[in-house]
């Protein structure tokens, strides 16, 4: 066996059964390897692509996603991904390959230092120089992206380490570290729990990674307790809930921004006060303490101090802390905000309305059906109006906000979990980062509906231009888009185009009921914006609702 071999037969030991990737010269062992390995492997048509697809399939399946490149531009089309990927806290294990070791740092043909470029988007990352360190190498890579808070690994490999023989040899085995209560801190947020009359959960992306949304929900059901979400929190709590208020943030909804505003208690569960949560930060929930949940130690005080922090597993600590609270003021409170601030989706004209129509997919999807997002006015439309009750059912890039990333996730999800709706809702913009992927979907065959949003504009930007810039549109003029339903035919996909609410409902039932992959292709205006909107510097709770 040589090291290239050995590769695909660990990963296959370590439970992988899909990776996704893109051949090159310094990587062609590997793929030789994988020609009669018996592991799967899905050709994307970039690199970039090939690591989003791995990233969705690790947040649609839970599973550790895998991706592969060359040398060079293909490793460096990696690093957004793994970017990614960090930021989310998402496992992924990328292999790129390298040139020989008797040729690093000479300049070779593709030869890119990817180890130090990856070291800031990376949790770990590792360059292999002997063929005898790959057992451990392959083995730890896997413990440490999916071990506490999660995350990618690179592993470079040099091309004669790959055809080096050797014979395998078993791996240091995992140590498992056991998890106690820490009884003090414990006792201490019993005690502000059992003090608060406005307690609040604010519940963040980490409950799903740490595959504790049951424990999550037994503890909202036990106590009572209103809850919010972040944009990767959506689908953790029981959105039929009374007191479920939403998500919060710049572009939350106006129950959830001023239910933390008024809280005296925040349950911080899974996450880490990021920015386009708190606006400004020393104005945010002013008037509570704060228990802080998570398993990443580093996150406690780093932007709000905690005054109960607690790193033990969620599916540990959410059940000790469970108790009735008397809090039913409170709760017919939060209740009244729910239905007081409830969207109207009522909007004069024939145009389409965009919220209206996602609110309407919402409703025709089953609840197992996966959604995957790009970044933009689109992406805020689906946090706010589609019904989520799983977070492994919604796909949308958080933490780096990255443009293309919903046509290569949702190829991930389809993937992972072949059984299920898949749907991508992008828009003109964010579908063209990655337009090539519709060549991936053509050659796997895959089943996914696609809702493009297409307003001509860079639609987030323009609204930002038209509120903070006095309407100075610099570059944000799409108008010049191809005819998509004509680009998607070119790959052999199915599409239409609809421009009224009138055809909203017989499209639907076209998209979802088409037996293969379908675009529709949705005309909206380009002068809609996303409301409400925490405008920068200001408090959560002075929220803009319309245009000045």
């Amino acid at each position: 066996m040589n090291g290239a071999q050995f590769v695909v037969a660990a990963l296959k030991q370590q439970g992988v059964t899909q990776v996704f990737g893109y051949p090159g010269g310094a990587i062609m062992p590997v793929y030789d390897a994988l020609y009669d390995g018996g592991l799967a492997h899905q050709l994307c048509r970039h690199e970039q692509g090939a690591a989003m697809a791995a990233v969705g399939y690790a947040r649609a399946s839970g599973r550790v996603g895998v991706c592969i490149a060359t040398s060079g531009p293909g490793a460096t089309n990696l690093v957004t991904g793994l970017a990614e990927a960090l930021l989310d806290s998402i496992p992924l294990v990328a292999i790129s390959g390298q040139v020989p070791c008797s040729a690093i740092g000479t300049d070779a043909f593709q030869e890119v230092d990817v180890l130090g470029m990856s070291l800031s988007c990376t949790k770990h990352s590792f360059m292999v120089t002997d063929v005898e360190e790959l057992p451990e190498v392959i083995a730890e890579a896997f413990a440490i992206a999916s071990e506490g808070r999660p995350g990618p690994v690179l592993i470079d490999l040099p091309k004669d380490v790959q055809l080096a023989n050797f014979s395998p040899r078993t791996p240091l085995a995992a140590i498992n570290q056991s998890e106690s209560l820490p009884m003090g801190e414990l006792e201490q947020a019993r005690a502000l729990l059992a003090a608060a009359e406005r307690p609040l959960l604010y519940v963040g992306g980490g409950v799903g990674m740490a595959n504790a949304e049951a424990a999550l929900r037994d503890f909202a059901a036990a106590t009572g307790m209103p809850g919010v979400t972040t944009l990767k929190g959506i689908g953790t709590l029981d959105p039929d809930s009374p007191v479920f208020l939403g998500m919060l943030g710049m572009h939350g909804t106006k129950a959830a921004n001023y239910a933390v505003q008024m809280c005296d208690l925040l349950v911080v569960v899974g996450a880490r006060f990021d920015d386009r949560v708190t606006g400004k930060l020393e104005a945010f929930a002013p008037h509570a303490r704060v228990i802080h949940l998570d398993v990443d130690a580093a996150e406690l005080g780093k932007r709000r101090a905690a005054d109960v922090g607690i790193t033990t597993h969620l599916n540990l600590v959410l059940p000790a802390l469970a108790r009735p609270l008397s809090i039913g003021p409170w709760r017919a409170h939060c209740a009244a905000l729910a239905r007081d601030h409830a969207f109207d989706y009522a909007h004069p004209g024939d145009a389409i309305y965009a919220p209206a129509l996602l609110r309407r997919l919402s409703e025709r999807l089953p609840s197992n059906a996966v959604v995957a997002c790009d970044v933009g006015q689109h992406q805020m439309w689906v946090a706010q109006h589609m019904r989520f009750d799983n977070p492994r059912n919604h796909l949308s890039s958080a933490g780096l906000g990255t443009m293309g990333f919903g046509l290569p996730a949702a190829i991930g999800a389809k993937m992972a979990r072949p059984e299920d709706e898949v749907v991508l809702v992008s828009g003109d913009g964010s579908f063209m980062m990655n337009v090539q992927e519709l060549g991936t979907i053509r050659r796997a065959g895959l089943k996914v509906k696609m809702v493009l949003l297409d307003n001509q504009r860079l639609g987030m930007v323009r609204q930002w231009q038209e509120l903070f810039f006095d309407g100075r549109y610099s570059e944000t003029n799409l108008s010049d888009n191809p005819d998509f339903v004509t680009l998607a035919a070119a790959f052999g996909i199915r599409g239409e185009t609809i421009t009224c609410k009138a055809e909203i409902e017989p499209a639907l039932e076209r998209l979802l009921a088409h037996d293969g992959a379908y675009l529709l292709h949705v005309a909206i205006s380009e002068e809609e914006n996303v409301w409400p909107l925490v405008p920068p510097g200001v408090a959560n709770h002075k929220m803009m609702e319309q245009r000045p």
